[in-house]
């Protein structure tokens, strides 16, 4: 394989010519030199915009990608740095799905005690909503209001 344009290479890499670009803003790859006329991305940089993509995809942030593009440059690193990472991302990936489960859990309890029909003077959940200082998750959807009929 040889070198590419910033196109093809974007192409190769399954990116768009802007990403390459703000990888490049951003020092994840460097800005290739201009030959004749126009920069030339070497196939090794193409594999390097593939591995920062992938990266992405699972869920690890561009410092965090930095950090592991740095493990994979130096050869006195252990695989063992690598796994600690991946574990410390699954740790923040549990963290997250617990936080969306008490939020699904939020929204189907004023779900729940909505009536579905009526004016939104008597909306159980823009009240619910209002009512936000007792803590995500409580709702008195099913408690009459004061003064005013239900």
């Amino acid at each position: 394989m040889r070198d590419q344009t910033i196109g093809q290479a974007a192409q190769d890499a399954g990116v768009g010519v802007e990403t390459i670009r703000f990888y490049e803003r951003e020092g994840l790859i460097e800005q290739p030199i201009k030959g004749t006329g126009y920069r030339t991305y070497s196939p090794e940089l193409v594999t390097r915009i593939r591995f920062i993509r992938q990266a992405q995809r699972i869920g690890f942030s561009l410092k965090e990608t930095q950090e592991l593009l740095a493990l994979r440059a130096n050869p006195a690193a252990d695989c063992a740095e690598v796994r600690a990472q991946a574990q410390h991302k699954i740790a923040e990936v549990d963290e997250k799905i617990s936080e969306l489960l008490r939020v699904r859990a939020a929204l189907e309890a004023v779900v729940a005690s909505c009536p579905g029909r009526g004016g939104l003077e008597d909306c159980t959940i823009l009240e619910a909503l209002e009512d936000a200082p007792r803590g995500p998750g409580t709702c008195r959807c099913d408690e009459p209001r004061k003064g005013k009929p239900r």
